[in-house]
């Protein structure tokens, strides 16, 4: 089940009431970024939920907010700094050659698992 939002906390707040809402006994969600788990972690304190006892979170980004909540958000680590150096390079490869194909490429994320998962 998806519940969209604009990866603000308050969207992640009302993202998960209208999950609760389609699902009452979820146990687990995925947020995409980590302040809209952080929203989810807020509604679901409001709800009496304990996390992660009866609901794991985890968000996306490991932004530095995910080790100022509580419980601790678990997250997804992107390589951030090697996504920019490579931006960089296949931009500028680019230039050099019009001509040449664009690349794909995936790099590698880590699970960081704190207290909420």
């Amino acid at each position: 089940m998806i519940a969209y939002g604009d990866f603000s906390r308050l969207s992640g707040e009302h993202a998960l009431f209208r999950l609760i809402d389609h699902r009452p006994h979820i146990d687990a969600v995925f947020a995409a970024s980590d302040l809209m788990a952080a929203g989810a972690l807020h509604a679901l304190h409001r709800l009496g939920r304990r996390v992660p006892d009866d609901v794991a979170v985890i968000g996306f980004d490991d932004s530095p907010y995910a080790q100022q909540t509580i419980p601790r958000l678990s997250t997804v680590r992107q390589p951030v700094d090697a996504m920019g150096t490579r931006m960089v390079s296949e931009l500028l490869a680019q230039i050099t050659s019009p001509e040449r194909h664009p690349s794909h490429v995936v790099l590698g994320t880590e699970l960081i698992l704190r207290d909420s998962a």
